[in-house]
């Protein structure tokens, strides 16, 4: 067998492209030869500060938790895959036995095992590899056909899809998005999939704004350089009915609160430290506000959106490199004047 490829972080600006074993796979499980990941914001973090927030990196760590590949062995016990079937990764693991997972909540587990997380020690390996390791309920065929970058592409969709399902009936809305990187981009999709009358996204780059009205936009409004230009939504109290906040940047969420109409709704899927927020503004508009966490079955949704080519994420993969050039994509997805996802590709 040839050699397993990993990209490994050690710690703060220390990305490391290693070899190690491919383990064998066991019951219940399948190992899978990995074709694209996806470079996500967690995972600059992880390389350009040495963790998120309180989160650190404690020891070296495999990154990566938006993949997709083919079966290359089957464990003992497992059906329904086939050797040489591509399928997307589900990062998530939850415990099935804590009071969230008992719940129906096991995107609130409180053992989750999220790869490529530095959460606990030891840290959950992620998905940047030649060869990985998962539980075969963590594979979900996808239809042949379909390029494995937009395979991969079903983690970040599934986010979407979740924000999607916690604001409600989108048919016939008025929809604003607010941050055009890849959750912004593919929430746009979303929205658009999901009957949206007119879909306004907010950005400071135009790059990334090209790419959301590739992706189904009706308006692309750089607030940077057109500071105006959202005044014809802010009338009358504002007259967009719900609001996904992908920047939790404060300045967005001040548009978005203007924007929205009273019983509005705010969608919040974007996460940061400590960020003001026009409280007096929200209650006076009576504006529902709503927090966003992950998914859960929408994986399986993001999949089968993917494979119907219902929704294609293709528009907003903006780059693409090799795993020996690793450094370099990390890189690029930094710079958002120029990139939406950037994805590494693996295998010969």
């Amino acid at each position: 067998m040839s050699e397993n490829r990993v990209v490994c972080l050690h710690g703060q600006d220390d990305l490391r492209l290693e070899t190690r074993p491919a383990d064998a796979p066991g019951p219940n499980e399948v190992r899978v030869a990995v074709l694209a990941g996806g470079i996500c914001g967690s995972d600059l973090h992880y390389w350009l500060e040495g963790g998120i927030g309180t989160i650190r990196v404690r020891e070296p760590i495999i990154l990566g938790h938006e993949a997709a590949g083919r079966v290359d062995a089957l464990g003992d016990g497992v059906t329904g895959l086939a050797v040489g079937q591509l399928v997307a990764l589900n990062p998530s693991q939850p415990c099935g036995v804590c009071t969230f997972c008992r719940q129906g909540l096991p995107r609130h587990c409180s053992a989750m095992k999220f790869k490529g997380s530095a959460m606990y020690l030891p840290h959950q390996q992620g998905m940047f590899r030649d060869r990985m390791v998962i539980g075969a309920d963590q594979c979900l065929p996808v239809p042949d056909g379909i390029a494995p970058g937009a395979a991969a592409c079903a983690e970040p969709l599934a986010v979407c899809l979740h924000a999607a399902n916690r604001g409600g009936d989108l048919t016939g809305k008025t929809v604003l998005v607010t941050g055009a990187g890849p959750i912004g981009a593919l929430c746009v999709a979303v929205a658009r999939h999901r009957g949206a009358a007119e879909i306004i996204v907010t950005d400071i780059q135009d790059a990334t704004l090209a790419v959301a009205r590739r992706m189904g936009a009706d308006h692309a409004i750089n607030t940077a350089t057109q500071p105006g230009a959202l005044a014809p939504w802010q009338a009358d109290k504002g007259r967009v009915d719900l609001v996904f906040e992908c920047s939790a940047a404060a300045a967005a969420i001040q548009d978005a609160v203007t924007c929205l109409r009273p019983l509005g709704t705010l969608v919040q899927v974007g996460v940061a430290g400590p960020t003001p927020m026009p409280l007096n503004v929200m209650v006076g508009k009576e504006i529902t506000f709503l927090g966003s966490q992950r998914f859960d079955v929408e994986f399986a949704e993001a999949v089968d959106l993917i494979g119907s080519g219902a929704i294609d994420p293709r528009p907003m993969i903006t780059a693409t490199f090799p795993a020996d050039k690793a450094h370099a994509a990390f890189a690029t997805a930094r710079d958002r004047t120029t990139s939406v996802k950037v994805q590494l590709s693996f295998g010969a």
